[in-house]
């Protein structure tokens, strides 16, 4: 069973009230939960335990990006997520969950919240909560599989028309999801959690529904499904609920970015949903240990990615003079504040010491993320985090709403004001954040989406990037997309200007590094140093090496940090990947169910 960070103190708090003489809950039969509000409340925790879980170590497909495998289009990684790598999914290896278990428990529930002696409004309000999760179950099964079985109450064993019929439509479905968060939204009566933000909410019904509904009508436009509900009905669907959420919740953009992701208690001004850890109760999560320590810091930026942060003025980074050649100190000076926020820059301290990126063989590319980890070094150690993790905040609200309404070509400048304009002002860029852009963006375009040509739809999912990296949406933003191709960059890192000689990087006149071809220009190289803890790093030319490599940057000035280049051919994408296979074992018990296609007869991800 998963442990989740946000419901121990919830249960903790529903203990707290029972006398010991009282009959535990879990032994209590089904009237005794279904006909009292507290049976109703502590039953609805166990819904809870459908989020995904960040102690879990590569649960990238359970939605949360900080653990594990992850997109590849901007981080190289130790670990790829298999479903990037030649053969490495097929039918016949279970990569992804078939399990039906949470919806089971979660239509059981609704079926049964019938008491009349219970007020309808209070029935309701609990019903609406199991609803909420009834959709963020399924929305993670469609997006993962397409069609699948539509199932709204709890099957018995001769239920099998059911249990051995085919999937149902993805338009079924989706409009299935859209109903009960529209249930949701309405009933659930909760409209505030000022202590942790882990409780669902009204707002949160509606900021997810934004998120469905975006994904939904986006992923229709771009792979063109030609359904019933059309995907601008989604979109303005997406607009509409965000739009609820903006106007009536009473949240805003927290003024720190960065206190967002490293507190213990998060900021209510802009938090809808977090999960939590506690100290006292022993709830732990391993995020400063995954992201901070040698061992298991193996996942960093790449420079395309970085170079997509814009400079403080509000202008393309690529537009400045020279910025091919600028290395880990000059790049970061001048630009949106989220960099700094996001990776360790030059000067980053922790407890009063210098701390600089892992340059060393498992730092690798020079851009090493912090976001998500406090500053203080205790929780380095294993699983000793508390700091709480968002799930829903209102910065992706705003997102949602200002790609909904310029994909349906609505989009104002009074709009990209109150959405992009709000986050990029509270990242410290000054330029244009009142009007709409008129200009493409090349680089952008170039690298990550050349087929836009709209300047806004280019600069909203270059905000998208920035604004939420490492928070798990990368990899359904860019499927919904139908950019998957992304998936196959190489990883170049930060610039050097020489190898063989110690570099000061961050310009503070000690050496920090010395990347080094053989052991004779290390000793060399190593004489001139002035720094005996320098990290001293093998590099190699060659492109085959599994080494760390260097490529020559243009012109022949300099170096670029280069990982794994020679497994580039291993990455594919093909039409067949934007779903998952159906798990053989699945469709050994029910053939009806089908096998989507591409991945028939065990056929693997081979970019075909």
């Amino acid at each position: 069973m998963k442990k989740f960070l946000f419901i121990g103190m919830a249960m903790a708090f529903i203990l707290s009230g029972c006398d010991l003489d009282e009959e535990p809950v879990a032994t209590l039969d089904k009237n005794a939960i279904f006909s009292s509000e507290e049976g109703l409340s502590a039953y609805s925790m166990s819904f809870y335990e459908i989020f995904p879980s960040p102690t879990e170590q590569g649960a990238i497909e359970g939605g949360y990006e900080g653990f594990g495998a992850i997109p590849t289009d901007y981080c190289g990684a130790q670990s790829i997520l298999p479903f990037v790598l030649l053969n490495g999914v097929s039918e016949n290896t279970n990569t992804v969950s078939w399990d039906w278990t949470d919806l089971r428990n979660i239509n059981y529930f609704i079926v049964n919240c019938t008491n009349p002696e219970i007020p309808e409004e209070v029935r309701n309000d609990y019903i609406g909560l199991a609803r909420f999760f009834r959709a963020w179950f399924y929305y993670d099964k469609v997006k993962t599989f397409g069609d699948v079985p539509w199932i709204d109450r709890p099957l018995d064993p001769q239920d099998e028309d059911i249990l051995y019929g085919p999937r149902d439509s993805r338009e079924l479905v989706m409009e299935k999801i859209w109903e009960d968060l529209m249930f949701a939204a309405e009933h659930i009566t909760r409209t505030d959690d000022a202590a942790q933000c882990t409780y669902v909410t009204k707002w949160a019904a509606w900021a997810f529904a934004s998120r469905v509904a975006l994904f939904e009508g986006t992923f229709r436009k771009y792979h063109g499904l030609n359904l019933t509900t059309s995907a601008d009905t989604w979109l303005k669907r997406a607009e509409d609920a965000a739009y609820e959420v903006m106007r009536n919740s009473g949240k805003r953009l927290n003024p720190s970015y960065r206190e967002l992701f490293t507190s213990d208690n998060p900021p209510v001004t802009e938090t809808i949903l977090a999960m939590t850890g506690s100290e006292s109760l022993g709830i732990y999560h391993s995020t400063n240990w995954y992201w901070s320590t040698g061992i298991t810091v193996t996942t960093h930026f790449i420079r395309p990615f970085v170079c997509t942060y814009l400079q403080k003025d509000g202008t393309p980074y690529t537009d400045r003079p020279g910025w091919q050649y600028e290395d880990f100190y000059e790049e970061f000076q001048n630009r949106d504040g989220r960099l700094s926020a996001t990776l360790r820059y030059p000067g980053y301290r922790r407890e009063g010491n210098l701390a600089l990126p892992l340059l060393n063989g498992i730092g690798r590319l020079g851009y090493q993320m912090y976001k998500l980890c406090v500053d203080a070094t205790a929780p380095d150690a294993a699983q000793l985090s508390t700091h709480a993790l968002q799930v829903i905040r209102y910065g992706e609200v705003l997102l949602n709403y200002a790609e909904a309404k310029a994909e349906l070509g609505t989009l104002t400048d009074e709009d990209w004001s109150e959405t992009i304009g709000a986050l990029r002002a509270r990242a410290g860029i000054t330029g244009g954040l009142t009007s709409k852009p008129t200009t493409v963006d090349e680089y952008l375009r170039t690298n990550y989406y050349p087929t836009v040509s709209d300047p806004v739809i280019l600069e909203i999912r270059r905000e998208r990037g920035v604004e939420l990296s490492f928070e798990g949406f990368r990899f359904d933003d860019v499927r919904r997309w139908k950019c998957g191709d992304l998936f196959k960059k190489s990883w170049t890192g930060m610039y050097i200007s020489a190898i063989n000689q110690p570099l000061d990087i961050d310009h503070d006149g000690t050496h920090d590094v010395i990347y080094y071809t053989d052991e004779a220009a290390l000793e060399k190289a190593d004489a001139l140093c002035n720094n005996d803890n320098a990290y001293k790093v093998a590099v190699s030319t060659d492109l085959t090496s599994q080494l760390l490599q260097v490529h020559p940057a243009g012109d022949g000035v300099g170096y670029h940090l280069a990982w794994r280049t020679n497994e580039d051919h291993l990455k594919v994408w093909g039409p067949k990947q934007y779903l998952y296979p159906i798990p053989r074992s699945a469709i050994n018990l029910n053939p009806n169910l089908a096998q989507n296609p591409g991945w028939e007869n065990g056929a693997t991800n081979d970019g075909n």
